[in-house]
């Protein structure tokens, strides 16, 4: 087998020995970059060597943070990370960057293509062709690697399927709340309302669409009140707030006979939702929405490579690197969790960014 650095020239001894740096979970709250070696690309694979990766600070921090039950599959989607949580392990999935290599059996012409993959933090990957996703021409690799937050979105918004004229509130403001709010602006809605504890995605939903953004912990009379929604209460409520507390919001909110999308993961958190007469008496719904898997009523015309097409026409309809607050090396990610994880009231959407090597 024969692999080339340019398309003509075999390199097989500089594919053996190069290496890459890997982000490793090693214990709740630490995380590790080691250097190790970089598979060869084999039949029908790619070797990318990586531009970006973004940290999620939803599921991803639940992890970082030992928040997941041990034994728990870390994604049963991905094939890069199929296993179970067990220290240390490897988590993410977000990485863009550029093919660099290629096996036996792909065409020269994916040599230089910039790719998206599902993969976790690393300098380097190999992984079959199929699981790169181009990135289409015009899209940048900022904007490209939030892919997996505009896809979630969009499922968000597919499964909560908001009436024309309803009233719909989003609990929760970080990225994946800012883009579901930034889709749900583009609807006929009645009124569309979000909520955060913290002030700079409070003023950032208002910019996203939001025609009220409201500090949830006042309470849900407080809310209704502030958000406009005091005569009327939400139709349609998107609890992303990754608190159980936001769950318990929702039920005050919502209307008669209402729905409730929860796009949260609580992980191992006490999930103390209280759900007494509001919820029994008024009869509300609520609907678990997970992007892995395209809903059972629209699986028989929603594929998930349809539902891709149309998160990159999104991405370039309303580009979200906009969000992006911070980027850090590689080698420097514990810095980036730990920002995450104390200090949320500034922070929105973390990179890692990587020199090449």
């Amino acid at each position: 087998m024969r692999y080339y650095h340019d398309g003509r020239m075999p390199i097989t001894h500089w594919a053996r020995t190069m290496e890459r740096w890997s982000l490793y979970h090693t214990a709740p709250r630490r995380v590790e970059v080691r250097r190790e070696a970089v598979p060869s690309p084999g039949e029908g694979e790619v070797t990318v060597r990586s531009a970006l990766s973004a940290i999620s600070a939803g599921t991803e921090m639940l992890f970082y943070r030992g928040q997941v039950g041990e034994g728990t599959p870390l994604d049963e989607t991905i094939t890069s990370i199929r296993s179970e949580l067990r220290y240390p392990f490897k988590y993410g999935y977000a990485a863009v960057g550029v093919v660099e290599r290629v096996g036996e059996g792909v065409p020269s012409e994916w040599l230089g293509r910039e790719v998206f993959c599902f993969h976790p933090h690393e300098s380097r990957f190999t992984v079959p062709l199929p699981e790169v996703r181009p990135v289409p021409t015009g899209v940048t690799l900022e904007d490209a690697v939030l892919f997996p937050g505009v896809e979630t979105a969009l499922s968000l918004a597919m499964d909560a399927a908001p009436i024309v004229g309803e009233n719909v509130a989003v609990l929760g403001q970080g990225v994946i709340g800012l883009l579901t709010t930034a889709i749900l602006a583009r609807m006929p809605l009645g009124r569309l309302v979000a909520a955060d504890r913290y002030a700079l995605r409070r003023e950032r939903s208002r910019m996203m669409g939001a025609e009220a953004c409201v500090d949830p912990s006042r309470g849900p009379h407080q809310f209704l009140e502030d958000a406009g929604l005091a005569g009327s209460k939400a139709d349609l409520v998107i609890e992303l707030s990754g608190t159980p507390e936001g769950l318990e919001l929702a039920t005050r909110i919502t209307a008669l006979e209402g729905r409730i999308v929860v796009g949260s993961w609580y992980g191992t958190n006490p999930q103390g939702c209280r759900l007494g007469d509001e919820f029994h008496r008024q009869r509300l719904q609520i609907i678990s929405s997970q992007v892995s898997r395209v809903s059972g009523g629209l699986s028989s015309r929603w594929s998930k490579e349809r539902r891709a097409e149309l998160t990159w026409r999104t991405i370039r309809q309303m580009p979200p690197s906009g969000l992006i607050t911070h980027r850090f090396p590689i080698t420097d990610a514990p810095s980036a969790y730990r920002l995450i994880d104390e200090n949320g009231h500034t922070t929105l959407q973390v990179l890692l960014m990587y020199a090449e090597a």
